[in-house]
């Protein structure tokens, strides 16, 4: 009975879990529309998310594309088909690979470091600092945190996409010999906005949404101690990287983009 019975709890805790998220992503989104707007705090958490993680989404990008540059011309080569590289190339990292890698490239960096920040201001009693100043710690605290990385995400996507189109290039055109104006003109045949660029965006801002609410609500909810701050991290990548994989899956079964 004791197996039976912690399947219980845990399920139990579970949709619990799912509940208290729910509530706590609705507070954020009441913050989001009512003044007043922390412009300088947005800003400041716009410049954390996005701007520190410019460096690691483009070099990552660079390194994806070439790579799959390498690998798409070996597996067309033995078909015949190398002028289609390009079209290969760009739909895989438009469609799939752009913005699902920039999210697990962002939760890695930009999440953990959120969650570890807000658990450290649980462990100091800052937030009960905040709340004694008849300050609410989700609007001053969370809500900017997690409306830059909703606002961030796409922007990241963009980069790493044309970092990542870049490499493939220089790996296909530079060094295999394909012709550069087939490469492009195969690409740019391939991807259309409706279901391609559209689908790549969509995709960005939902992942940035769950980003920002997993690693804002693991560092709200943490123990006050210094085990809670590694728990928060910890939890935040392994929570954030699933959900963008779940996701992913129905966003594509969904909507086919």
């Amino acid at each position: 009975m004791k197996p039976l019975r912690d399947l219980g709890y845990r399920t139990v805790s579970f949709v619990g879990h799912l509940g208290r998220i729910a509530t706590f992503v609705g507070e954020i989104s009441l913050h989001v529309w009512r003044p007043p707007w922390r412009l300088r705090r947005l800003i400041a958490e716009l410049y954390d998310v996005g701007v520190l993680s410019l460096a690691i989404v483009c070099l990552s990008g660079v390194t994806v594309g070439a790579v799959l540059g390498l690998q798409g011309y070996t597996t067309l080569a033995r078909f015949g088909a190398e002028s289609s590289l390009g079209a290969v190339v760009g739909l895989t990292l438009v469609r799939e690979l752009g913005p699902v890698l920039t999210a697990l490239l962002v939760t890695g960096r930009a999440g953990s470091a959120m969650a570890a920040e807000i658990a450290s201001m649980v462990q100091t009693e800052q937030l009960d600092g905040l709340r004694m100043m008849s300050i609410d710690p989700v609007d001053f605290v969370v809500t900017p945190k997690a409306l830059a990385m909703l606002l961030v995400m796409p922007m990241l996507n963009a980069l790493f996409i044309a970092f990542a189109l870049f490499g493939g290039y220089v790996v296909g055109v530079e060094l295999l010999g394909l012709e550069g104006g087939t490469y492009v003109s195969s690409m740019e045949s391939s991807i259309t906005f409706e279901n391609d660029i559209a689908g790549t965006l969509l995709k960005s801002v939902i992942f940035g949404g769950l980003i920002g609410a997993i690693a804002t609500y693991r560092g709200f909810i943490s123990e006050p101690t210094s085990a809670g701050v590694s728990a928060a991290t910890t939890g935040t990548v392994v929570t954030g990287s699933v959900a963008v994989l779940l996701f992913d899956y129905v966003i594509t079964a969904l909507w086919g983009v």
